[in-house]
């Protein structure tokens, strides 16, 4: 089965997916294992096309199911601004909506994903070895797991989300062998989350870790995120890193988080944090160079400042020094 097919199997496990090549052309079939669901058949040569007319339908088995609802997505929105193909309808509106007032989203989705690159190399080559990306959204090539281990072989990555179609996703192309582990936990339990990692056995707990919260702390309540980095900032072993980049209310224009609100509705909170409350996610930790800057501006090579300037979004690593207390959940 080839590699988009085999996503579309994991995401939709109530349907047999399979493609039949016939002389001139190739279509693609989706039939359903319950007589009742409707569609129960979908024949298409268009892989998104099949994608999209899968997705009323239940999917799930063994007592477990998933509706993929008409509702605008997180994860899909941010794989339409960064020109990825893992949106529906809903979410190109929704995410269009917001580039008709603020088109720097895009560009701005896109510098959080370049900083993710420069940050992990960056704990790589300070001897980092093993890594943990809560929130992680769909795959998107290059991905934690590739640039960490262009300088440090075989380093093993837990990708971390709570969206069941992310992790359908990440489980059929990211799990490639036994140091990739792929992870359900919410960050608004951080404890259990801590738990569902180390049960996992691919990181060790004990050993210097880049842990990565990017683009996903804005999407908390306050208290929701002020407990989680307090926990990650305690329970990540002396000489680990902590790196995270967010939205920020200072400098951004309050209609955007009014629109984005508006956009995810009652699923998720928009919480704009100014840059002295994200700063304080730091204490204890100490800031490498730049410090806590815009996320273009981090160690940024050849990116550039966006050409408009009505929203920010900031992005700093911190090291723990040897010496701070650790807690274990």
């Amino acid at each position: 089965m080839g590699e988009d097919l085999a996503v579309l199997q994991a995401e939709f496990p109530a349907f047999r997916i399979w493609q039949e090549q016939m002389p001139g052309r190739i279509r693609y079939v989706a039939r359903s294992r319950d007589e009742g669901v409707n569609p129960h058949t979908v024949i298409t040569a268009d892989i998104d096309e099949l994608r999209e007319a899968l997705q009323p339908a239940l999917a799930g088995g063994g007592g477990t199911a998933i509706r993929f609802s008409a509702e605008p997505n997180i994860a899909r929105m941010y794989s339409y601004w960064l020109s990825q193909k893992d949106h529906y309808l809903a979410d190109r509106a929704a995410a269009n909506k917001v580039l008709d007032q603020f088109p720097e989203v895009a560009e701005i989705a896109r510098a959080n994903r370049a900083f993710m690159t420069r940050a992990v190399r960056y704990l790589a080559e300070q001897g980092i070895t093993q890594f943990i990306d809560i929130g992680s959204g769909f795959p998107v090539h290059p991905n934690v797991h590739e640039t960490a281990r262009e300088v440090a072989p075989d380093a093993p990555v837990v990708y971390v989300d709570r969206d069941p179609v992310v992790l359908a996703h990440a489980r059929a192309l990211l799990a490639v062998d036994d140091k990739i582990g792929v992870v359900a936990g919410d960050l608004r339990n951080t404890a259990s989350l801590l738990t569902r990692i180390q049960l996992s056995g691919v990181i060790d707990s004990i050993v210097p870790t880049g842990v990565l919260l990017l683009s996903v702390l804005h999407f908390l309540t306050a208290t929701e995120a002020d407990a989680a980095v307090a926990t990650l900032r305690e329970w990540i072993a002396p000489g680990s890193y902590l790196v995270i980049s967010t939205g920020t209310s200072t400098g951004t224009d309050p209609e955007l988080i009014r629109l984005l609100q508006d956009a995810y509705g009652d699923t998720t909170p928009v919480t704009g944090r100014t840059e002295a409350q994200i700063a304080a996610w730091f204490d204890g930790l100490t800031l490498a160079d730049p410090g806590l800057v815009d996320v273009w501006a981090w160690r940024p090579g050849t990116w550039r400042r966006p050409a408009t300037a009505q929203a920010r979004f900031l992005a700093g690593v911190g090291y723990k020094d040897p010496d701070m207390p650790r807690w274990s959940p």
